[in-house]
Parts: C-alpha cells; sequence; structure tokens
C-alpha cells in the first residue's frame, strides 16, 4: 500500500484523505524471495474468516459470500469466531477467494462496493456475527466503518476569532486525543500535565500483568491506527503507541510538562478562564483560556483505606498505581488487597515468583473467557492489518458489536422475572449459566473454592472481567483466596476480621480510585462563584453528555460523569464522539460570530433525568451487589445508560438551542441563532 493508504487519516484531523485503493501494482514483501501473491496467500491463510467474507463483499460486489453455504456461526461471548464455524472446505473456499480478490485490488482494481449502503452494512455485520443486527444502527455502522477504513473525506479548520485559545489539562489518552483534533480545527492549544511525561494511567501504571482488557484494534485512536503486537496489548506496548502518536501529531509541542492545574477560575468580565499552576519546583502562574477542556480521567487518585497499623508495617505497602521501580517479589510472602481488574492482571503475573500471595477480596467477580489473552498477533495478519484497509475497518467493526451493544439487551431489568437476585432477564440468565460453567470447568478439582468464586448477583452487575489466568491462580498450592476483609496491620503482617493473622512481607492494594469524584485533583470556579465541587454536592457528579454544566460557559470534560460503557468496549470511542460534538459546537458558534456555550439548566436537569430513569431499569442499579459505578446515594453516576447507537446520534451535531451564547460583543443571552445562521 501506498503511504497515502496508509495513513489511515481521519476527517477531523486535517489529514489527507485516504483511498481505499493501493494503486500501485506493488508492496512491502518479507524477503527477496517471497512474492506479493505468495505473501498474501500466506497472510489470508491464517486471517479471520468472517472478516474476509466482508472484504470479499466489498471487493468483488459478489453478495453470494453472505449466503448459503457460508452461513458464520453465532459469536459466543467475546470470541473472534476466527473459523466462523465454517467447515474447513468451505473455509479453504473463502481463503482462496480472498487472495485472488486482496492480489487484484492491490494490483489496481477497484473495490466494487467502495461504501455499502447502511442496509447493506447492517446485513453484511450481522451475517459476519451470526447475529442480529437492527437496522436502525446501519448510518452508525456506516460511519464507523469508513472510520475504520480510513475514508472519510477532510474537513477545513474553523474560523476562529483572532487570540481565541483552548487549554486541555492532562495528556493521557483524552488530552492526546482533544490537542490532535483542536489542533486539526487549526486552534491555538495548550496542554498543561502535571507529570513528565504523556500518558495519564498507562504511565503511572506499571504493576506486572498490566495490559488493556479491550481489543488493541479497538482501543486505538481513529486517526492512527497502529501495528499491535498483541490482540490485546500489554502495558510497555499501549504506553509506546501513545508517545507515537503525541509525537506524529505533535502532541509534545504543546505541553508543558510539570505544570499542575490546582484551580480553574471564571472570569464574567473577561469571558474567559483563569487556570492557576503550580510547577514542579514550586512556581506558581496563571494561564489564560477561552475554551478548557479537562482530561483528568475517572481512574485518579488512587485509592487506599486507612487500616489501622498500616503505618507501623514493616515492609513496601503501595497501591498498584505507584509499583515501586525495581521491586523483587521473589521468595516474599505478599498480601494482595482487592480482586478486581487490576488484581485480576497483577496475581497471575507475581504467583511463581513469591514464596506465598494472599488475596483478599470483598465480594467474587464474574469472569469470562480470554480466547486471545497474550497471543500475539501473527506477522501475516500484521500485514493485512497495515496494507489492506478493508480487513483492519471490518475486523474493528465486528469488535465493536461483539465488545458494545451487543451485550445491551442483558442489562435491562425484566420485572417479571422470577429470579431477580441471581440474573435480571432471560438473556442474562443465559450469561450467567455460561460463565457458571466456565468457572466450574476452570477451577476443576478444587470444588472448595466455588463458594468463593461464583457470584450471587446477576452478570455484568460490576464490570465484568476477562480470565488472564486467574482461577488457574487460585489453584496454586502456594496461592490462597479470602474472603475476610484486613481488620489491622501489624509490623510483618495482618489481622483478618476473624482473628486470623497472615504473615506478610509485602503488602499491595488493588483498591481502585476516586472515580465517583470527578475532577478532583484541581478546584473549578464557574460563574458567580459556584464551585463545582459544590454543584455536584462532591460526588454526585452530573454533565449534559457527560461534557457540560451550566454556570461553566466553554468548560468541558472529557470522559465525564455517565459515560464510561458498563457493557463493554473503548474509551477511546467514547471520547472520540465527545470531541465530535465539541467540534459541532465550536464550528456553529464561530460561523454566527460568537465565543461561548453555556448548557441551560432545563436541558442539563432533563438529561440527567434521562439517565437516572434509564440507569433504574439497567443491572448497575440492582441491589444485590455494591459497585463503583454508584455513589454512596446509590445512583449510578460511572456508567453511561446508552447504546454507542444512541451516543452516537447525541454526539453528532450540537444543537445551540441547547446553550446560552456568547461574546465580547453579545450578551450571554442572546437568542440562539436559526439553522440559516440568523438571529431570532
Amino acid at each position: 500500500m501506498t503511504p497515502k493508504a496508509e495513513s489511515g487519516a481521519d476527517e477531523r484531523t486535517g489529514s489527507s484523505e485516504t483511498d481505499l485503493h493501493a494503486g500501485t501494482g506493488s508492496g512491502p514483501v518479507p524477503d527477496g524471495s517471497t512474492s506479493w501473491d505468495e505473501t498474501i496467500r500466506d497472510a489470508v491463510a491464517v486471517a479471520n474468516i468472517p472478516t474476509l467474507l466482508m472484504v470479499l463483499v466489498q471487493l468483488t460486489g459478489d453478495l453470494s459470500w453472505i449466503a448459503e453455504p457460508y452461513a458464520v456461526s453465532r459469536t459466543r461471548g467475546m470470541a473472534d469466531n476466527d473459523t466462523g464455524g465454517l467447515d474447513p472446505e468451505l473455509q479453504a473456499a473463502v481463503r482462496e477467494a480472498a487472495a485472488q480478490a486482496i492480489v487484484r485490488w492491490h494490483a489496481g482494481a477497484d473495490a466494487a462496493i467502495a461504501n455499502p449502503s447502511p442496509e447493506l452494512v447492517t446485513r453484511m455485520l450481522a451475517w459476519s456475527m451470526g447475529d442480529d443486527v437492527p437496522l436502525e444502527y446501519g448510518e452508525f455502522l456506516q460511519d464507523e466503518l469508513a472510520v475504520g477504513a480510513g475514508v472519510r473525506a477532510a474537513s477545513p479548520p474553523v474560523q476562529a476569532p483572532p487570540g481565541f485559545r483552548a487549554v486541555v489539562i492532562g495528556a493521557g489518552i483524552s488530552g492526546i486525543a482533544a490537542c490532535v483534533r483542536l489542533q486539526g480545527l487549526g486552534l491555538d492549544v495548550t496542554v498543561l500535565e502535571k507529570s513528565d511525561d504523556l500518558g495519564g494511567v498507562w504511565r503511572d501504571n506499571r504493576y506486572p500483568g498490566a495490559g488493556v482488557d479491550t481489543p488493541s484494534h479497538l482501543y486505538s485512536f481513529s486517526f492512527a491506527p497502529h501495528d499491535w503486537s498483541q490482540y490485546f496489548a500489554g502495558r510497555g506496548e499501549i504506553h509506546a503507541y501513545i508517545q507515537r502518536v503525541a509525537d506524529d501529531y505533535r502532541v509534545r509541542e504543546r505541553v508543558r510538562f510539570g505544570r499542575e492545574v490546582v484551580r480553574v477560575v471564571y472570569d464574567e468580565a473577561e469571558t474567559r478562564w483563569h487556570l492557576h499552576t503550580r510547577d514542579a519546583d514550586g512556581t506558581t502562574g496563571v494561564e489564560h483560556a477561552d475554551l478548557v477542556i479537562s482530561c483528568v480521567g475517572a481512574f485518579n487518585p488512587p485509592v487506599v483505606p486507612a487500616l489501622p497499623g498500616l503505618e507501623d508495617f514493616e515492609g513496601p505497602a503501595f497501591h498498584t498505581a505507584q509499583w515501586p521501580q525495581d521491586l523483587s517479589l521473589t521468595g516474599k510472602r505478599v498480601a494482595l488487597v482487592g480482586n478486581g481488574a487490576t488484581a485480576m492482571q497483577l496475581a497471575p503475573a507475581i504467583a511463581d515468583q513469591v514464596e506465598k500471595l494472599t488475596i483478599f477480596q470483598r465480594s467474587p467477580q464474574w469472569v469470562q473467557p480470554f480466547e486471545k489473552f497474550q497471543q500475539k498477533v501473527p506477522d501475516a495478519v500484521r500485514l493485512l492489518f497495515r496494507e489492506v484497509p478493508l480487513y483492519r475497518a471490518w475486523y474493528r467493526l465486528r469488535l465493536e458489536w461483539i465488545f458494545h451493544d451487543k451485550l445491551y439487551k442483558s442489562l435491562q431489568r425484566d420485572p417479571d422475572w422470577a429470579d431477580c437476585r441471581t440474573a435480571i432477564n432471560s438473556i442474562n440468565a443465559g450469561h450467567r449459566d455460561y460463565f457458571t460453567s466456565y468457572i466450574h470447568e476452570q477451577v476443576g478439582d478444587r470444588t472448595d473454592l466455588l463458594e468463593k468464586v461464583i457470584p450471587d448477583y446477576p452478570p455484568f452487575g460490576k464490570r465484568m472481567l476477562m480470565d488472564n489466568g486467574w482461577f488457574r491462580t487460585l489453584r496454586r498450592p502456594n496461592v490462597d483466596l479470602v474472603s475476610d476483609g484486613i481488620a489491622s496491620v501489624l509490623p510483618l503482617g495482618v489481622v483478618t476480621t476473624q482473628g486470623e493473622t497472615v504473615d506478610v512481607d509485602v503488602l499491595v492494594f488493588a483498591t481502585g480510585f476516586d472515580v465517583v469524584r470527578f475532577i478532583s485533583s484541581y478546584e473549578v470556579i464557574g460563574r458567580g462563584g459556584r464551585r463545582l465541587r459544590e454543584v455536584w454536592d462532591d460526588t454526585d457528579g452530573r454533565a449534559y453528555l457527560g461534557l457540560s454544566v451550566p454556570g461553566f460557559p466553554n468548560f468541558f470534560t472529557l470522559y465525564g460523569p455517565n459515560t464510561q460503557t458498563g457493557h463493554g468496549g473503548s474509551l477511546i470511542h467514547t471520547v472520540e464522539a465527545q470531541l465530535d460534538y465539541v467540534e459541532s459546537l465550536l464550528r456553529q458558534l464561530f460561523a454566527c460570530g460568537l465565543t461561548s456555550v453555556e448548557c441551560k439548566q432545563d436541558v442539563y436537569e432533563d438529561f440527567a433525568r434521562q439517565v437516572d430513569d434509564m440507569h433504574a431499569g439497567m443491572v448497575w442499579s440492582h441491589p444485590a451487589m455494591s459497585t463503583y459505578y454508584r455513589n454512596e446515594k446509590g445512583r449510578v453516576v460511572v456508567i453511561s445508560p446508552f447504546r454507542n447507537l444512541d451516543y452516537w446520534h447525541l454526539t453528532r451535531r450540537a444543537e445551540l438551542d441547547d446553550y446560552l451564547l456568547g461574546s465580547r460583543e453579545v450578551d450571554v443571552t442572546a437568542a440562539a441563532p436559526t439553522s440559516d445562521g440568523s438571529s431570532r
């Protein structure tokens, strides 16, 4: 593929448009003795069959590939379903036809169906999944396919007023995405980062086994596809990817490292924000901005329980996000407090090093099979991802369905469902049976573990975890799973709530983060001196679309309240949808000669009611379990109740009628302009 086709450019970055056509008739070959045709055949021989069928339809225009006898079996759980359940003879026919079609395309032939209609792309996805996909998804899938293939047309920069300045707080994934987008719009943007490097949680979390539980090809910026070495990347590769994107898009040049934001104050007279900062050496300063985008994330700061005696512990004691460099656990007695996502990555990674590992769990977790844990992407398949945009796009689109809205029905509480404690509807009960069977299989003859590891609440009530060797680790003779809490800490041990003493050399807290206190690392003061912390009553965060709060003009929070996708998926997808919305706002705002937006109170309250009403009928409001998704009042503040489809519709175009509009020349209470730009 030519550099043009490799760019994977996105319309909002200002980069060049990408073509589905390679157009050169040549391509990279692994070595001088291998032809391009042979290289493609080697790649297709180990590729995903359902994805190849979709590539065949688009390259050839032959719809018989989504008809009998090529019916794909229903994809189970989170698996890729690489064979599609087809007989070997049919698989061979698909691979041979796909190899021929890709070779022809690479030699210059056009794709027969460059842009499938909404109806066709829905039909194709349904066939590739062996599942029902509602037609209402058509336009969304069409758009997502274009993003994955890199064929969206580039859009022009905005015409911002002279001197208009944006500041992004935080240089993690959200901050980098925001900086790239704002740069692409032609805005003057600065990123303030309190640390000395990029990466956010992927900079800080260095514990053994750290990695994504979302597929790498989904946990990627749409504008920056990557040649992933593993289907689920480890922390090191993810951090390197973030660094590479920041360098490729010249984000680093915009970042002021070692500059912590301590307070953000809106100046009503100047109609702009003043950001009070503190440098690493204690120097204070003030930055000024017309637009502020908060990208401090949800998984910050870490939480460590206030256990009696903890200060007297003689060994290392730390949160997993503060893993000490050069720490050796060889031959140590380790207590791991917590059994959530982090613990399930950490425990299998250290169990063979330690003398004894004691895991303290608060409650059991639902865990699902992790088919491709630590599996490397074969070099031949990596070539397909790099060189054939349609393969990459369809593989990604299938992942979106598997890890996003496919599960949505199982999250709805059926009021007539009889067994209301352990499941919430018939589909959810089926999931429970499947996961329970899997746990029995994994535990094997260690039946003593079953009472400890099978949850008594519905699947998906808490974050669903991926099994990267958790049950295998629990079966080890040097590993104990303890359901009792820790009452106190001794100099070289802990005492459980049942009075048992456990000898400990190293105390590790995998106890999560203060996720219900959004934007807790700095103070935000808006119009009339209103403090955001007070508006949110500390832990009761609400924001229109997870982005905007009345009284705080031109202040947006990415990955804010009610935006995490509880039924699975990638936070990057949500963040980019939010940036689509912010871009839409800015384009319309500047076109009207205005400079600021402030969410209307009634819009904010109506949206909050909608979120609460939807959650009342979903699994996360179920009383059978506790979850970090809810605050101390029981309100769900972290998770979104929307399907990805719904959120896409909500964010694809902003409505200025939802906002009070203003500028330095126009009063903030001026009526919203009509669609043709004239004032009402």
